[in-house]
């Protein structure tokens, strides 16, 4: 069967959205994929603003913002198929939407993107709000890719992506472990924002810095770290806790993104060596994967491991998670599963995401 969806992801890093449109083809359960089309709508400096300020709004200028992103998230879209003459090739829009509130402890997740509003702007059928069937059914919603890296790259038991958070997944006996590992590029970025740079292109100003031992072991001292999984981290980690910390030391701007890169290898080499296996790849995604410092030094950390480290083509590694937003928009079409419980804590597996017919009928 074939399957021709977009999706649409917007990370913590606020560098923009990304669409992907991905041609799926499944057979008697075999998974394979193509990136048709892909491209990444840098955010304006007033949405932004927004979306970083978003957790301060009144409860009515919050859904008011929910709606217009929901259909700004539309317009691209509509942009996007105009730009590749994809007019009539699309059977479906999966969208995860803006992460601005998480609390899995509260059951309580929200996403901003008003799947409506993308639907009745694209005219299209539109899968959302993802995370909200796990958070309750007492799940962390997150992290949710396990179930496309289950499907798409079945060959790799160990999966890491490096994106406003970095997360990993891990495979053991056939069943998925994930949990969220510690801020990333959000940070990073926050702090290459000090010298003027939306971000350390390479790692190169991190590579100019020194380890400031006393800042490295007050973060990796943070209590998140000393949780088991399942686990998650919401934005805010990062900006509220992490990168005030860091700022709260008398240090250069080079050495504090030295010292955060090395948090973030050691804080996955942490991860890893929590579970009780022998893992022989890595598969490494997300923007910290063109952070070639940061990689170096993953690699580094690992060299104990004798772990092959593995970066795959460009554009999979920006746009896997918007890849498999979109297969996780057809499964829920499909009526299939798109939440693993052995990864979030949830009570069961399940089919999670809102589906809004935006087609004419």
């Amino acid at each position: 069967m074939i399957y021709r969806a977009i999706g649409i992801m917007s990370g913590s890093s606020l560098d923009g959205l990304d669409i992907a449109f991905v041609e799926f083809d499944e057979n008697g359960g075999e998974w394979k994929y193509e990136i048709k089309q892909a491209d990444c709508y840098s955010y304006t400096d007033e949405w932004i603003t927004q979306l970083q300020s978003a957790t301060g709004l009144q409860a009515y200028d919050y859904l008011v913002l929910h709606s217009a992103y929901g259909k700004y998230v539309g317009q691209k879209i509509n942009e996007f198929i105009n730009q590749h003459s994809l007019y009539h090739q699309v059977q479906l829009i999966a969208s995860h939407g803006h992460t601005v509130f998480h609390s899995p402890e509260n059951k309580m997740t929200s996403q901003l993107g008003d799947g409506a509003a993308i639907a009745a702007t694209t005219g299209m059928n539109v899968v959302s709000d993802l995370r909200a069937m796990d958070i309750a059914l007492g799940g962390q919603g997150a992290p949710i890719v396990p179930v496309g890296e289950k499907l798409l790259w079945k060959e790799y038991d160990c999966l890491l992506n490096i994106g406003g958070i970095a997360n990993i997944s891990v495979k053991q006996n056939d069943n998925y472990t994930a949990f969220d590992i510690c801020p990333a590029n959000r940070v990073l970025n926050l702090l290459a924002n000090n010298a003027g740079k939306k971000y350390d292109d390479g790692g190169v100003m991190a590579g100019n810095g020194n380890i400031y031992a006393p800042l490295l072991t007050q973060l990796n001292a943070l209590n998140y770290y000393q949780m088991s999984g399942p686990k998650s981290l919401a934005n805010n980690f990062g900006t509220d806790i992490v990168y005030p910390l860091i700022k709260s030391f008398n240090i250069t701007n080079e050495d504090a993104l030295r010292t955060y890169v090395e948090h973030i290898a050691m804080q996955t080499v942490y991860a890893i060596s929590t579970f009780k296996t022998q893992h022989l790849k890595l598969f490494i995604t997300g923007g910290g994967a063109h952070n070639h410092f940061l990689i170096e030094r993953i690699q580094h950390a690992l060299e104990p491991y004798r772990m092959n480290v593995v970066v795959p083509d460009k554009i999979t590694v920006d746009y896997k998670e918007a890849l498999i937003m979109a297969l996780l928009g057809v499964l829920r079409w499909r009526e299939e599963n798109t939440v693993l419980a052995s990864v979030t804590g949830a009570l069961r597996d399940s089919i999670g995401g809102a589906v809004w017919i935006g087609q004419d009928a």
